[in-house]
């Protein structure tokens, strides 16, 4: 089984990189940090306070997930329904994305929630996975395990583009970059799986470099870690 585990903070860009690869490889694509929003999301629809850790555990167990990676002519559209309903753009919003990190700090729900995200790549055969913990627990031993990173201001613009992009009203870039501060300090600190790089990680800062760059030097990589062969036939790069 064919894992690529991509991990890094908010705004590092790992999201748009992780797609590039999934779609050059022909690979399974899974957005875990989108699992944690569409139950964050949940919770807050039906009121569920966000520190009940049992009654978020209860959601994690309850909600019917769907974690779709579309191709429309070879091109990503991954979707997300929850119970139901399509909540692709309802989960980007800054308030989604802090009830995301709050309901993450709850080792029973990371842990329900790890094993979905384990076995939705283990009925695939393989995948490119991304989120905050992908390397260090849900898949220590995937093929390579890339951590992205980028200087705070350039990853406040990034979230501002995307909240911008998905027809929402975006914060300042003060309001960002402290929404950013505010979630990096509580995934990186918490005692279920924290963010964090491990060892054997393949670290690329983003700052101020064209995607495609990034994605180019990934690949480098992971020729090198597969014997010169791609996980697939079908890679443009």
């Amino acid at each position: 089984m064919t894992v690529i585990a991509i991990d890094g903070p908010s705004g590092s860009g790992k999201s748009t990189v992780a797609r590039i690869i999934a779609e050059s490889c022909d690979l399974p694509y899974l957005d875990t940090g989108a699992m944690y929003r569409a139950i964050g999301l949940v919770a807050k629809q039906k009121g569920v306070p966000l520190y009940d850790a049992a009654g978020i555990v209860k959601l994690a167990v309850e909600t019917k997930l769907m974690m779709l990676d579309d191709r429309v002519d070879g091109k990503l559209q991954p979707r997300v329904m929850a119970n139901g309903a399509d909540v692709t753009n309802e989960i980007r919003t800054p308030e989604v994305g802090q009830a995301a990190s709050a309901i993450g700090v709850h080792p029973e729900v990371r842990k329900r929630l790890v094993n979905r995200q384990r076995n939705w790549v283990a009925e695939r055969g393989g995948g490119v996975v991304e989120g905050r913990d992908i390397g260090s627990v849900v898949f220590p031993s995937a093929v390579l395990k890339v951590f992205l990173t980028a200087k705070d201001e350039e990853r406040a613009r990034r979230r501002m583009s995307d909240s911008d992009a998905v027809g929402f009203d975006k914060l300042s870039t003060e309001e960002t970059k402290t929404e950013l501060e505010v979630r990096d300090k509580r995934d990186s600190s918490r005692d279920a799986s924290p963010l964090a790089v491990v060892s054997d990680s393949y670290v690329i800062d983003t700052t101020g470099r064209e995607i495609d760059d990034v994605v180019l030097e990934i690949f480098t990589e992971l020729r090198k870690r597969c014997g010169g062969e791609l996980p697939a036939a079908g890679s443009n790069w």
